[in-house]
């Protein structure tokens, strides 16, 4: 059986906590469990004070055995980052502007940008699969989605792994790999009808929002609006076309980080379940874990969590 965790971003001592409180023990540098195994769900690094430890500690136990783990938008945007554009010489993948150097600046810090320690971590990234879609359960870090899903495949090993010439097209604006690799890995955006747009805190125009892409029934836009509250009542009341949100099939529980959630862990349906809980948000945040007991329908009492600090 697994236990699953949710985003970490650097937070190695609230990880060492929660895998302590599993009955997960250090040995030979590897935390184990004599009859479970953790699934990482992504967003080791970014933010917090110890981000070398936190994926050492993953990829220890990931390369013995103890562990699997997906890709989160973090570690896309590292590779993507360390990457030169071969199709524009002295650049990179993702841009070295400011605003990405923010988001990136304590890793780059903490690990040494250019140093082998560097390199080794963004070889590793480049080894995590996109999703996984095992017997019992799926993840992925953002949105199942099937069209997406489906696009993928065309750039993915029979491991859902990018292949090595697929991060050039996965981060060209655009590009079928990027459309889908933008909402498994960082959501579903939908377009609001008509002329609707809001301004965000920078003043950049938005014509799209952030959806609750796991929210079922009839719904509007603003239902589905992932915004700041300040910001809610520009979303319109109109009801969202059912084509428009990819649903769920149930087959089997799906489950998720990537979305700040607050407040005490619990199911977003019976089926799919977000484990991250904002360990990087200071007060209140927790580092979250579900812990997978063979349920077709997922259960509150199966989530354990540390707090923040």
């Amino acid at each position: 059986m697994y236990d699953l965790i949710g985003d970490i971003h650097g937070h190695a001592t609230e990880l060492k906590a929660l895998l302590s409180k599993m009955d997960y023990r250090e040995t030979d540098g590897v935390w184990q469990h004599p009859e479970r195994k953790v699934i990482f769900l992504g967003d080791f690094v970014d933010r917090g004070p110890e981000q070398v430890e936190t994926i050492t500690i993953a990829r220890n136990m990931v390369e013995n055995g103890q562990a699997l783990a997906v890709m989160g938008n973090h570690e896309f945007n590292a590779v993507a980052w360390a990457t030169e554009d071969p199709q524009n010489p002295g650049e990179h993948l993702r841009p070295h502007i400011e605003k990405n150097l923010k988001q990136h600046r304590a890793f780059l810090e903490q690990v040494g940008e250019g140093s082998e320690l560097h390199h080794s971590m963004i070889k590793w990234f480049k080894t995590l699969p996109v999703y996984l879609d095992l017997p019992e359960f799926r993840v992925v870090h953002a949105c199942w989605h099937p069209e997406h899903l489906a696009a993928i495949a065309k750039y993915t090993d029979e491991e859902n792994r990018l292949l090595p010439g697929a991060w050039e097209e996965a981060s060209r604006k655009g590009s079928e790999a990027y459309e889908a690799i933008e909402t498994l890995l960082k959501g579903l955006e939908i377009p609001l009808p008509g002329d609707h747009h809001f301004f965000d805190k920078d003043k950049n125009k938005r014509t799209n929002i952030r959806s609750e892409w796991w929210r079922e029934g009839e719904l509007t836009y603003r239902d589905l609006a992932m915004v700041p509250e300040e910001f809610i009542d520009k979303i319109p009341h109109e009801p969202v076309a059912s084509h428009v949100l990819p649903g769920y099939d149930g087959e089997k529980p799906l489950f998720v980080g990537h979305y700040w959630m607050t407040g005490e862990p619990a199911p977003l349906n019976k089926h799919i379940a977000c484990l991250d809980y904002s360990v990087a948000g200071g007060n209140g945040g927790k580092l979250c874990a579900y812990r997978f007991r063979a349920e077709s329908i997922l259960r509150q009492e199966n989530f354990a969590w540390v707090a923040n600090g």
